[in-house]
């Protein structure tokens, strides 16, 4: 089967040439906590196996506004709006210099997470979902997007054993209960019903995240492997 033809999911860049992009996206999204970067590893280590190269990227990683993010973040005075526009910015810098670079020469971007993200958490905070989704409408769409589901009990747990419940990761600028426990809860099922809501809208492959990593592993690579079938045809 031949690689569709490269769209936008928006306006787009208008001097940002997409009309051959051999290399192919895919973006492991989900809500805190969830294993995406545990994830991430595995299968870019399983890629690289079968022979093609891999290029990560993920949220906050711009070398220009990852560091600006993280400093504005931590006065705890952000709002929703200026929130939407840093990581706007941080998403442009790395599609222009990290992403689409990838993509033409050939590479496979493994993304974690992608403008998706966005689009649940801007919502939980009362963004209008059109002005994040216009906002975002550069971004290239993905060639595959796996949503790693999971039940807020197994999800719970995981992030109290990872980073725990940090302020903007706990929603704790909205103020949606008196302890940053219970805050955390109500953030997050929010997110996760955001997410569940762009399935059907945007495609999302769902994976349940809820099982051992090994399983969750297994599932991801099943979904992968027929974009790396045909990037071998097309080598042939």
């Amino acid at each position: 089967m031949p690689q569709r033809p490269p769209r936008w999911l928006g306006q787009g860049l208008s001097y940002a040439a997409i009309e051959h992009l051999p290399g192919r996206m895919i973006v492991l999204e989900g809500t805190d906590g969830v294993g995406r970067s545990t994830q991430i590893e595995m299968l870019s280590a399983w890629i690289e196996s079968q022979g093609f190269g891999v290029v990560s990227t993920g949220w906050t990683r711009s070398a220009l506004m990852g560091p600006t993010i993280d400093r504005a973040k931590s006065g705890h005075t952000l709002d929703a709006r200026t929130f939407s526009l840093l990581y706007a910015a941080d998403f442009a810098d790395r599609l222009e210099l990290q992403i689409l670079p990838a993509l033409r020469a050939g590479f496979v971007v493994v993304a974690d997470r992608y403008v998706y993200t966005a689009f649940a958490r801007d919502a939980v905070r009362g963004a209008d979902p059109g002005w994040v989704r216009e906002l975002f409408g550069f971004a290239l769409e993905p060639d595959l997007v796996i949503y790693m589901d999971i039940d807020i009990d197994v999800l719970m747990p995981r992030i109290l054993n990872g980073k725990g419940c940090t302020y903007w990761e706990s929603g704790m600028d909205l103020k949606l209960a008196d302890s940053i426990y219970d805050n955390c809860v109500e953030y997050q099922n929010r997110v996760l019903g955001e997410f569940r809501r762009m399935v059907d809208e945007f495609g999302f492959d769902v994976v349940n995240a809820s099982g051992t990593r090994e399983n969750t592993q297994r599932a991801i690579r099943r979904r992968v492997q027929k974009l790396l079938k045909e990037m071998a045809a097309e080598r042939a």
